[in-house]
């Protein structure tokens, strides 16, 4: 069995109170060293487990059984909830550590999830990528498969598929290789095989780099040349991995009984094949918990597709869908700024876009700034940075971010000038970085043999005993001057000082030892301390960190929307990336723009079109917004699974003043248009408005929650009788029937009096 020879599969059709504290794991795995719970405690019961969650979240957390869907908006915890689910079900012994499995798509994600889990007591817990899952499955089973040494993994097939192209005849430049790169591996994890190709891309709109034909046939010479050299590539793993599961049912079974519980994260950036090995590992059972967001998907041209999340319900009838709308990392002008974003926005994830809700305290208007030219930008976003850290904002906490890698190094040369330290995003990880192995190595041998160091003669405490080692290590009090490798060292070992000096006051009385052992920890966690500089970043690679202060840059038509941008598809993923940047800010956020590239260049740029009608002196361009989804919990079909629910026929929404068909939501919960005229009971309205205020109140939840302001709009307008005229109105499911109906009738009667028609 080759490579090959696997590549056609069979796909089946298809928030808690605001804190005045933040949480400690941020920024994908890089914690602030000034956080004094930098080192919190294993919670000392399962229950304990759950303190501090929303009711949604707390939802999620104890949702052990059967399938959940969990659909979470920027900042709104998703990650807490789902490890504080985990952690709950084996603190709980309703699940085994080892049966569980956790996929989420990066290294740096899992890491964070593992991290999580080990200080919420919960070590044990496989959580790894669809990637490093399977690779360990396959190589574990190639021997009893197919037999013999697995092929060697090669981590780049650049090389490979200028081979291809060179037994192909076919001359690539270094652009040109990329992308036919990227052409091929957008194939192999769509299940597309070489004959196919020219088709697959015609039906997915991809505009390819070369004629189709000729990237099948590169395509197809890549593959050969694999093969020729006995060597497998990142997808081979997971079509490999999944034609032994599809053959072998013994080897199915055999990893069926080892994980029992599956949590998916991130699950709107799954891709076909990552869908199909998923199926593979669940067999017929369906305890899976996924996690997403479909506004948020922006990897759609490496083949992942939101339609996985968007469908969950319908393949799982059965399923609890729980909504997660309390954003706990922005202010209220961010997420009003995130919203409205969304609110123009079209398309099939649009329409199952959550609104957010910010459960903090109001913070800074976003500012929004034009310039002359690229240059000039790039010097006044550094002149404000270097104005906020001379404000005490840790350079930690600011980020600057573009839509293309080629953007920075304007703003490297512009921070550079004005002293700004700055770390570039996707550089290698920081365990990884040799003078931070040489720094573990240094650490761990003073551990052993300190007694007889004189670098630690003077050493009173755990803080000096690392400052004295790291000394050795080119370690300095002050920083060198500019910037560079030697400040990039000196920051990787500042950062283990300043983790050191934390360690301490966390846990008096710790040895270097101690220290050692939780920096190895932290090293099999990928949780890395805090690099203090500036973080430069692409869009795309800061989805999943988040920072005080953001300047976003080049926000011009052209750049975002990128120029090669052409559906209305690929404009609606540059609006979605748009908005994973908004939502990267916790406090502050800098918009801005340049009106031409080089100085003296004509000032022919706009601002780019997703900014009409939010930034100040614009219009809207469209006439009529979306409305989100609101938080909330849905429970499945009791004892359904495995087949849609039946659809029921409805007739089509039409205004009741002017007979027009609706489909707004908002006008259909209203049952006229936004410009008929309205009937609404104006007292009754302001009546159920205090009536609600007072439910929320004691139920401890938002208002909306109770009943939407267009729902208490639409009672005031018809002003039911009965329980039958109040439940045709749309908001009013039974469920808040049977708890507020009774209350929202006497309202209607005349006969509340303020306070006493609660029913709870």
């Amino acid at each position: 069995m080759t490579p090959a020879a696997l590549v056609r599969l069979s796909v089946p059709a298809c928030g808690q109170p605001a804190q005045p504290f933040r949480e400690t794991w941020q920024h994908g795995c890089v914690t602030a060293a000034t956080h004094s719970t930098l080192f919190p405690q294993v919670p000392e019961t399962p229950d304990a487990v759950l303190e501090g969650l929303d009711p949604e979240q707390r939802e999620v957390a104890t949702a052990l059984h059967g399938p959940v869907c969990v659909l979470a908006g920027a900042g709104t915890g998703k990650t807490r909830a789902i490890t504080h689910r985990i952690a709950y079900g084996v603190r709980a012994g309703l699940l085994q550590p080892s049966s569980v499995l956790a996929v989420t798509f990066t290294n740096r994600a899992a890491g964070e999830m593992r991290g999580r889990l080990r200080q919420l007591g919960a070590a044990g817990v496989q959580a790894r990528t669809f990637h490093s899952a399977a690779l360990r499955q396959l190589q574990y089973f190639w021997p009893k498969a197919i037999g013999g040494s697995m092929p060697r993994l090669v981590d780049r097939k650049i090389q490979l598929v200028a081979d291809a192209a060179a037994a192909c005849r076919i001359r690539l430049d270094r652009g040109e290789l990329r992308d036919v790169t990227a052409e091929i591996e957008w194939s192999k994890v769509t299940q597309t095989v070489p004959a196919d190709y020219a088709p697959a891309a015609a039906k997915a709109g991809r505009e390819t780099p070369r004629d189709p034909a000729e990237i099948a046939q590169l395509y197809a010479a890549y593959e050969d040349v694999k093969r020729e050299r006995s060597v497998i590539d990142f997808e081979d793993v997971l079509l490999l991995t999944v034609a032994v599961l599809q053959d072998r049912h013994d080897i199915a079974e055999q990893v069926r009984a080892q994980y029992q519980h599956f949590v998916v994260d991130e699950y709107q950036d799954v891709s076909p094949l990552q869908q199909r090995l998923l199926e593979l590992w669940l067999g017929d059972r369906d305890s899976l918990c996924v996690v997403g967001d479909a506004s948020q998907t922006i990897y759609s041209f490496t083949g992942a597709t939101p339609d996985h999340l968007l469908d969950f319900r319908t393949r799982h009838p059965g399923a609890t869908v729980v909504k997660l709308v309390r954003d706990y990392r922005s202010t209220p002008q961010v997420v009003h700024l995130a919203n409205g974003l969304l609110a123009q926005a079209k398309g099939r994830a649009a329409d199952h876009r959550l609104e957010l809700v910010s459960q903090r305290a109001p913070g800074p208007e976003p500012v929004y700034a034009e310039y002359t030219d690229e240059p000039a930008e790039a010097e006044g976003a550094a002149r404000r940075i270097r104005e906020l850290i001379d404000a005490g904002v840790p350079a930690a906490e600011i980020a600057v971010l573009f839509r293309t890698n080629a953007q920075s190094e304007t703003y490297e040369q512009a921070l550079a000038d004005a002293a700004v330290p700055y770390q570039l995003r996707g550089a290698e990880r920081f365990f990884d970085r040799p003078e931070v192995r040489k720094a573990s190595v240094a650490l761990r041998g003073a551990a052993r043999f300190g007694g007889n160091d004189s670098l630690l003669d003077d050493a009173v405490d755990l803080p000096s005993q690392v400052r004295a080692v790291l000394s050795g290590e080119g370690w300095t009090p002050r920083p060198p001057a500019g910037s560079g490798a030697v400040r990039e060292r000196w920051e990787s070992l500042a950062a283990l000082v300043n983790l050191a000096q934390d360690f301490a006051a966390a846990k008096p009385g710790a040895t270097l030892a101690d220290l050692v052992a939780e920096l190895d920890e932290r090293a099999n966690a990928q949780h890395a301390p805090t690099v203090q500089g500036v973080t430069l970043a692409s869009l795309h690679s800061a989805k999943g960190l988040e920072w005080d202060v953001v300047f976003l840059v080049g926000v011009a038509e052209g750049m975002m929307p990128i120029t090669y941008a052409k559906t209305d598809e690929q404009i609606e993923e540059e609006r979605r990336l748009l908005y994973v940047g908004v939502t990267r800010a916790r406090e502050r956020l800098h918009v801005s723009w340049a009106l031409s590239r080089s100085p003296g260049g004509r000032p022919n740029r706009r601002p780019s079109r997703f900014l009409d009608g939010l930034r100040p002196g614009s219009t809207a361009t469209t006439a009529r917004t979306a409305a989100g989804s609101r938080g909330g919990i849905e429970r499945g079909i009791p004892g359904t699974r495995g087949s849609a629910p039946r659809r029921v026929q409805r007739t089509p929404a039409r205004c009741r003043v002017c007979g027009r068909t609706l489909t707004d939501a908002g006008e259909m919960k209203l049952m006229r248009c936004d410009d008929c005229p309205s009937d609404m009971n104006e007292g009754l309205y302001e009546q159920l408005r205090e009536w609600r205020a007072d439910q929320a109140l004691r139920s401890g939840q938002p208002a909306f929650c109770v009943f939407t302001d267009r729902t208490l709009m639409a009672i005031a307008e018809t002003s039911p009788d009965d329980e039958h005229e109040l439940a045709r109105i749309p908001g009013v499911g039974m469920r808040k029937l049977n708890r507020y109906g009774a209350g929202v009738l006497a309202i209607c009667a005349g006969q509340y009096a303020g306070g006493d028609t609660d029913q709870d």
